[in-house]
């Protein structure tokens, strides 16, 4: 059997991101310069909440204290830090930020945030989906000089250390890290759940913090550039074939790939 030791006033600082809803169609600004976000419903990242409900679940395991969650962005994202609030978090931090920013200035503002909360876990989803860059948290990790695991599909707390099995491509790893540290969600980790009515009202009055780059003694630049978006490339209907010599022939003709 096992048995989760608890942590006195562990506190785990989760980040979040506010992105395109996963199920809305994303469209390209006729000029080309951007993603069209106008009239667009938006939400935390799926990544991200998965880190967020796997903090809830440590918190009513008793392993955590608190859940602090925060967000690199505009006033906008506070509707995001709602969300995370309703989901179970305790207080949320908002950087205000006017430009999306790229991973580095983002993984330095966190950073930050980790210096001034002292957390015992930060959390991050593995990647965004908006961007999949899937650098932040390694970032993050590096420049706070704390231990880190990504791609987490399991997480255990216990005796001060976090036991990670992470997905490779060879199958799984496990790893033993020292707390602090630093840990990024993967898919498999948890089910999120639903914020309910009641946890929806309650968030209004838990308390969210708004932060400056200057409060943080962050100077940040914008490294990236975007200079076009397009659509992918439209793809042409499949065909069925009904055997194996019609697909062969099919493949050295037509597709020209044999």
């Amino acid at each position: 059997m096992r048995v989760d030791i608890w942590v006195e006033e562990m506190k785990v600082l989760v980040a979040v991101k506010r992105v395109i809803d996963y199920n809305v169609r994303v469209r390209v600004k006729a000029d080309n310069s951007d993603v069209d976000l106008a009239n667009t419903k938006m939400a935390i990242n799926p990544f991200c909440e998965i880190a967020v409900e796997e903090a809830v679940r440590l918190k009513e395991k008793g392993v955590a204290e608190e859940i602090v969650v925060v967000s690199i962005g505009d006033k906008a994202c506070q509707e995001q830090l709602r969300t995370a609030l309703a989901l179970g978090a305790d207080r949320a931090i908002q950087v205000d930020v006017a430009d999306a920013m790229d991973p580095l200035s983002i993984a330095k503002l966190l950073s930050a945030v980790v210096a001034k909360e002292q957390p015992d876990l930060v959390l991050l989803g593995k990647q965004a989906i908006d961007s999949d860059n899937n650098q932040t948290g390694q970032m993050v990790a590096a420049l706070s000089k704390l231990p880190q695991a990504t791609f987490a599909s399991e997480l255990i707390i216990a005796d001060g250390k976090a036991t990670v099995t992470r997905e490779v491509d060879g199958g799984l790893q496990t790893l033993e890290l020292s707390l602090p540290a630093v840990v990024t969600t993967d898919l498999r980790l948890n089910e999120p759940r639903y914020a309910s009515l009641p946890n929806i009202m309650k968030a209004k009055r838990k308390p969210l913090e708004v932060l400056s780059a200057d409060d943080l003694g962050v100077s940040i630049s914008q490294k990236l550039k975007t200079v076009r978006v397009d659509n992918p490339p439209s793809r042409t209907a499949g065909v069925k074939v009904s055997t194996v010599a019609e697909l062969v022939d099919k493949l050295k003709n037509e597709a020209k790939v044999l």
